[in-house]
């Protein structure tokens, strides 16, 4: 299937490893120019180079996505870089699990706001784009109470409803909002390997409520990204895409 992203401008933040990275790579693998953003300055460069090197136009900075001047600049810089915005995808998260005040406050920094002032900042570009689309990630730990604290289920929740309010607002504009749900996912430096290399009985814990037997793969989240994001769905808007292998048992109407 074509996707229709050939020629499209994408921004993803936290694109320098994980799901992030293999949006970007998808979308650029499919004709589209990308932008990301990380904290680490060496893995943006290290990823921007490898996005260059599949033929399209790429650019990163390294931004904490917390710091709202940051964030905007890097997105300004990006449309100036890239020719516009079509489409933006806010998958940082600050993985705030711990019961306390301070996860509450990175929470909502990083997770909830972050995602607002992306939207923001981007939107006279989207206004101007013929495939304008906005996608959340959340987490099916905004569907159900599991084993994360309180401030990070509340935060991937609020995002599920901000992009559902989105979609209602912008559908006059043709901009389309979307979120994706994913459940556990492993890949080298992220969350779950550190939790299997520091924690494992909780690892251990959690791969058992996987009734496929694993975690899924930042592939396997980054294809329904690609497609929400993509012309190809381009009446699909308020939607929250959960993809997890069975692993939550809330039935979703």
């Amino acid at each position: 299937m074509d996707l229709g992203l050939q020629g499209l401008k994408a921004l993803v933040t936290g694109g320098s490893k994980g799901i992030g990275l293999r949006c970007a790579e998808l979308f650029a693998a499919e004709g589209a120019d990308v932008a990301i953003c990380a904290r680490n300055a060496a893995e943006v460069e290290t990823a921007v180079a490898a996005l260059r090197a599949k033929g399209v136009n790429a650019f990163g900075q390294a931004v904490d996505v917390a710091d709202k001047a940051a964030l905007e600049g890097w997105v300004a810089a990006s449309a100036a870089t890239l020719g516009g915005i079509d489409i933006v995808v806010a998958n940082v998260s600050a993985l705030a699990v711990q019961d306390d005040e301070e996860a509450w406050r990175k929470g909502f920094e990083t997770d909830l706001m972050h995602s607002v002032r992306l939207v923001n900042a981007a939107m006279p570009f989207l206004e101007a784009s013929k495939s304008a689309s906005i996608t959340l990630i959340s987490s099916v730990s905004g569907r159900e109470i599991d084993f994360t604290g309180p401030a990070y289920g509340a935060f991937k929740a609020a995002l599920v409803h901000y992009a559902q309010g989105l979609a209602f607002r912008l559908a006059g504009k043709n901009i389309r909002a979307n979120t994706v749900s994913p459940g556990n996912t492993y890949f080298p430096g992220g969350i779950w390997q550190w939790i299997e290399q520091n924690n494992p009985k909780l690892f251990a814990e959690a791969l058992a409520l996987n009734p496929t037997g694993r975690m899924a793969t930042p592939e396997e989240i980054a294809r329904g990204v690609a497609f929400l994001a993509s012309p190809a769905s381009s009446f699909t808007t308020g939607t929250n895409l959960v993809i997890d292998g069975a692993l939550t048992r809330g039935v979703q109407l």
